[in-house]
């Protein structure tokens, strides 16, 4: 009876120990497939950006510093030749070692693009942070006044791409994506907010043209924004009841980096337009990558953390002015750029987001 009992034992103790075996295998086989570059057919599948404001800021000194200069070193390239060192990973060791690395290459003892063709996911991670960062730098034309009150475009070279929350208003960052949210169903929280005040001026981060506009039960009054390479969309939500947009923005409007776009507010999670039903005032600021048309809605949608982005971001800010006798910001100094040329897009439908 008692060797029985011990055959028993033995039998139970094999199931557990398959059991848990399998579940770490499957745990290891789950976070493979959210940490090492995807692709699907020839497009990429998934992305993690990872990257610290600090390796953000480094890289685009190196750029502005060698623009004209033979060799120019591109924020991006160089981003994602340490990135794919370190899969992605940016802790100060990785900082410290990027610098080295533009340091050498303005030494001339460093060819970063030979060396990256020994670097199996270098590929994936230049066009993947391509993705996010290819409308923030280049050259524009900004609008300067003179002694006389006479206005002129200076020429420059550097970041074009804007904070979502206008110069001269206090804000704090909430860092709580990939948080869960309840209203409506289960899902995660794929955006960044950035609580202010009612009424803050929200800006366009880059220029492109309205894909979204109106209400949603999710996003309360919100604005969608389609980069003109089709690789970005910029989602700006919980807008202010009553006023929330820019009164001249319809879908298909074309918007300036550093345009006044809309208002701080806390509408959403109803179903009723222009309801309050959000704690506390914010703005929740999303940017979703797609690679491919397909990835636009569904369940293949790709949205990044822009957490360490804003704080980039944060260094340029758009000083706005009150237009007098209405509900009306408007930015105090134009800005010019060339766009890279597309299709007039179609009108979308009413989209979740």
């Amino acid at each position: 009876m008692r060797k029985l009992q011990k055959i028993q034992i033995g039998i139970w103790v094999e199931i557990i120990i398959t059991i848990i075996v399998l579940g770490v295998f499957a745990g290891r086989n789950y976070m493979y497939k959210r940490t090492v570059p995807t692709m699907q057919g020839d497009y990429i599948k998934w992305v993690d950006f990872n990257v610290s404001s600090e390796a953000l800021n480094k890289a685009y000194d190196w750029d502005v510093k060698t623009y004209g200069k033979k060799p120019h070193i591109n924020w991006i390239t160089l981003l994602a030749y340490e990135a794919a060192k370190t899969g992605g990973t940016f802790d100060d060791k990785a900082v410290s070692d990027m610098e080295n690395c533009a340091k050498q290459m303005v030494a001339g003892k460093f060819d970063l693009e030979k060396q990256a063709k020994e670097l199996k996911y270098y590929p994936y991670y230049k066009e993947a942070y391509g993705a996010v960062l290819n409308g923030f730098v280049g050259e524009y034309k900004i609008e300067t006044q003179k002694k006389d009150g006479s206005v002129s475009y200076e020429k420059k070279y550097g970041l074009k791409a804007f904070s979502p929350i206008a110069k001269g208003f206090e804000y704090r960052d909430y860092d709580d994506f990939g948080v869960s949210r309840s209203y409506g169903f289960k899902r995660e929280h794929l955006g960044h907010d950035m609580m202010g005040q009612i009424g803050t001026p929200v800006i366009a981060t880059e220029s492109g043209y309205i894909e979204a506009l109106g209400w949603n039960q999710y996003g309360g009054w919100r604005i969608g924004i389609r980069s003109y390479d089709k690789k970005r969309y910029y989602y700006y939500a919980h807008l202010r009841q009553n006023y929330p947009y820019q009164k001249n923005l319809k879908v298909g409007s074309k918007v300036m980096a550093g345009d006044v776009i809309g208002y701080m507010g806390h509408t959403g999670y109803s179903t009723t337009e222009n309801t309050n039903n959000i704690d506390e005032v914010h703005l929740h600021f999303g940017l979703q990558l797609i690679f491919d048309e397909s990835q636009k809605d569904g369940n293949n949608e790709i949205w990044i953390n822009c957490y360490e982005l804003t704080k980039f971001l944060s260094k340029n800010r758009s000083e706005v002015r009150k237009v007098e006798g209405t509900k009306e910001w408007e930015r105090c100094f134009d800005m010019k750029e060339m766009p890279a040329k597309t299709k007039n897009p179609k009108k979308p439908g009413n989209s979740n987001f």
